[in-house]
């Protein structure tokens, strides 16, 4: 892939959970991340049905072609192309990015987990257009086999990965944010920054901020 494709998805991510815990459903975080000046909406639907995720993601594609932003689909690559999104981000578990027909790819961005330095490495080898490495710091909306990794690794995988973009993933907040863009990281995703929020459109707005005053 060109470096320069990669290059819409810096900024800040707000990934639309739809885990049952959060006080506003996908539609309703995406809505706030375009109202708040975010960069990317990635959908990340681990509870629904492929329909439901369908139909919240064709209603968050329009939100953000509205708004002029980038839209991620997660996991499945069958719906971001459905759903005519601009990416799909894939998982160290998900389908490899070099399985995606050739004829597809020209319609749809991607972007790959990573969690150590070893695998950052390897997705230099792969056909994506930008990276996530982490949890930079603790986090509590996913699950993850893997310990914080910190701001020195993440300066690392900064380097490993250039001159893709590289975001940040994994327990930021608005101090975090000011961090790994110190750090060099390209932009920063969030979920219970947002999906949390008392005023979820206020939360977006000093996320932008601190990431751009950070870079």
């Amino acid at each position: 892939m060109s470096p320069a494709s990669g290059e819409r998805f810096r900024g800040l991510h707000v990934l639309a959970d739809d885990h049952p815990r959060w006080k506003r459903d996908p539609l309703e975080q995406a809505r706030a991340a375009c109202e708040g000046g975010a960069a990317v909406v990635q959908l990340r639907a681990k509870h629904a049905t492929d329909r439901e995720t369908l139909d919240w993601a064709r209603e968050i594609r329009s939100l953000t072609r509205a708004a002029g932003i980038a839209f991620v689909v997660n996991d499945r690559f069958d719906l971001a192309l459905l759903a005519e999104a601009d990416a799909v981000h894939l998982g160290q578990e998900d389908l490899p990015p070099d399985r995606i027909p050739a004829r597809w790819r020209s319609e749809l961005a991607v972007g790959r987990s990573t969690h150590t330095l070893e695998q950052v490495r390897a997705a230099q080898q792969e056909p994506i257009d930008y990276l996530a490495f982490g949890p930079v710091f603790g986090t509590t909306s996913k699950a993850s086999a893997y310990a914080a990794r910190g701001l020195e690794a993440l300066g690392e995988a900064v380097a490993l990965a250039s001159p893709r973009p590289l975001i940040a993933i994994g327990g930021i907040d608005a101090a975090g944010a000011a961090q790994v863009a110190s750090a060099g990281a390209a932009g920063g995703a969030v979920v219970s920054a947002v999906a949390a929020a008392d005023d979820a459109v206020a939360a977006v707005r000093e996320l932008v901020a601190t990431l751009e005053a950070g870079a």
